[in-house]
């Protein structure tokens, strides 16, 4: 095992339409696109995408969709350790104009413990929160064992508070500073005060704002996509932890910032394509966004 992403899995459909009926209506949609989903499942992907072949926790059911899902994870390497579910869980995806509309059919009733695993190899875990109990434990025994810890801060959950003392990078969202009632350099004191080393607040098109140590806070503009190129932005983010935590496998040595710098080019190739595969980047395709795409001008 060189790295452990712990979440939700979810089969994602996500389609092109203009309007999202209601009532007794019908719509046509233009395209769509059938992959995997979740945070840190989406994450794990674009891991092993960029080389590195994780390992994944996350809730399995006994049914079709999660023998898809499983001949998913088999195409690029990434061994599945699965927590019992009654169903799987889907999400249906609208994007449009730079946005998108999620409805979520979601089963996190699991019915047996997180299974233990042997973290020996382990260099880096992920975590996107929505299994408490076993992000928890395998952060603490990974803190233990100096093993790099990474979360993904969509949402405040229900052991946040607790997880974020075991957090070597935190990035969070706006999302999760207004459930905190704080700005975004509040939301960073707060991070700092749980003893994240390193700590970042995502901010869309305005790109990132993120501390490492006792350094003051950094801006990091997004890369300008134009509006014309923006297909789907739905994935982007998990697709940014993913790829820092590639960036951190290949070089343990290297700056946050250069690995914060490659995962955003990760982002700026994802938001050109619909659905989470398609929107993986390799490291060509990294290179090319990077050559392609200047700073965002505030």
């Amino acid at each position: 095992m060189r790295a452990l992403f712990i979440g939700q899995s979810y089969i994602d459909i996500t389609f092109l339409a203009d309007v999202l009926p209601t009532g007794d209506e019908k719509a046509i949609a233009h395209d769509y696109s059938v992959s995997f989903g979740g945070n840190a499942v989406t994450a794990a992907f674009a891991c092993a995408k960029l080389g590195a072949r994780p390992d994944l926790l996350c809730s399995l059911a006994d049914d079709w969709l999660a023998r898809m899902f499983l001949d998913m994870a088999a195409r690029y390497g990434i061994s599945v350790h699965g927590r019992k579910v009654r169903e799987s869980s889907l999400s249906f995806i609208m994007p449009k104009d730079g946005k998108r509309a999620i409805v979520r059919c979601r089963d996190n009733d699991f019915l047996h413990p997180f299974p233990p695993l042997t973290l020996t190899g382990c260099q880096a875990l992920h975590l996107d929160g929505h299994m408490p109990d076993a992000a928890l434990h395998y952060a603490k025994a990974c803190r233990d064992a100096g093993i790099l810890t990474s979360l993904d801060g969509g949402a405040v959950r229900e052991n946040t508070s607790e997880l974020l003392g075991f957090i070597d990078v935190a990035i969070v969202s706006e999302r999760f500073c207004e459930q905190l009632n704080l700005s975004v350099p509040a939301t960073l004191d707060y991070l700092k005060a749980k003893g994240c080393p390193v700590g970042g607040v995502t901010v869309g098109e305005r790109g990132m704002y993120w501390y490492e140590g006792k350094g003051g806070v950094q801006h990091m503009p997004s890369l300008a996509v134009p509006k014309d190129k923006v297909v789907d932005t739905n994935g982007a983010g998990d697709t940014f932890h993913g790829a820092y935590v590639a960036s951190y496998l290949s070089n343990r040595t290297g700056a946050w910032t250069e690995h914060f710098h490659f995962a955003r080019a990760a982002s700026a190739h994802a938001v050109q394509h619909l659905g989470n595969e398609a929107s993986l980047p390799d490291r060509a395709d990294i290179a090319a966004a990077i050559a392609t795409f200047p700073e965002r001008q505030a």
